[in-house]
């Protein structure tokens, strides 16, 4: 991808991924049964005050990584689902397992990333808490990261379709993805300063 198809397509990209999570996240707030649902560290005690939109705008200005990420980590996202049918992606967790997919689709994927120190900042949590949410993800995933070309088409073309019809109504779309913080106080000054300086992932 071009370097400006990307800078056309990711402001989109992000507005459609923020609207297909916050659709799950309201479909599953409806749905909410506590007594099928496990306590986890991707569970927030209160609300996140920040929106899901607001958040992945955020990670996309700071990250700095590469956009086949994002659609990697909603691939993630969708394994994750699968897998941990009784953690969905609800308004108490969706902040914290965005930031987690993103962040281990960034070291999957990208050759350079910043260090979890950087992306705690950027997700408004602390370090102890991205390296547990990290972790925890990974398990959650049965460490199965590779994404096959053909899947990763499969969801591109899934994302496409989307966009196009304009953000349609939650549906569980044939055979691609079906899915379903606490934050620390930040500034934004604290992330310019670490911006242009990338190191090796921890």
């Amino acid at each position: 991808m071009c370097s400006s198809m990307a800078d056309l397509l990711m402001p989109k990209l992000i507005n459609l991924l923020s609207s297909l999570l916050q659709r799950v996240a309201e479909s599953n707030d409806l749905n909410r049964s506590l007594d099928t649902q496990k306590l986890s560290i991707f569970n927030a005690l209160v609300r996140p005050g920040i929106s899901i939109q607001q958040y992945l705008e955020r990670i996309f200005k700071y990250a700095n990584c590469s956009p086949s990420c994002y659609v990697v980590a909603y691939v993630y996202l969708d394994r994750f689902v699968k897998k941990q049918p009784f953690l969905p992606i609800n308004s108490f967790s969706v902040h914290r397992l965005l930031v987690a997919s993103v962040l281990v689709s960034i070291k999957f994927m990208d050759d350079i990333c910043y260090n979890n120190a950087y992306y705690a900042k950027v997700g408004g949590i602390s370090t102890a808490e991205m390296n547990l949410l990290e972790v925890d993800f990974l398990f959650g995933l049965g460490f199965q990261l590779n994404v096959t070309p053909n899947t990763f088409y499969d969801y591109c073309m899934y994302l496409q379709t989307e966009m196009m019809m304009g953000f349609p109504p939650l549906c569980s779309p044939p055979q691609v993805p079906t899915i379903g913080a606490d934050h620390c106080s930040i500034n934004d000054d604290d992330c310019q300063s670490q911006h242009h300086q990338p190191q090796l992932a921890v």
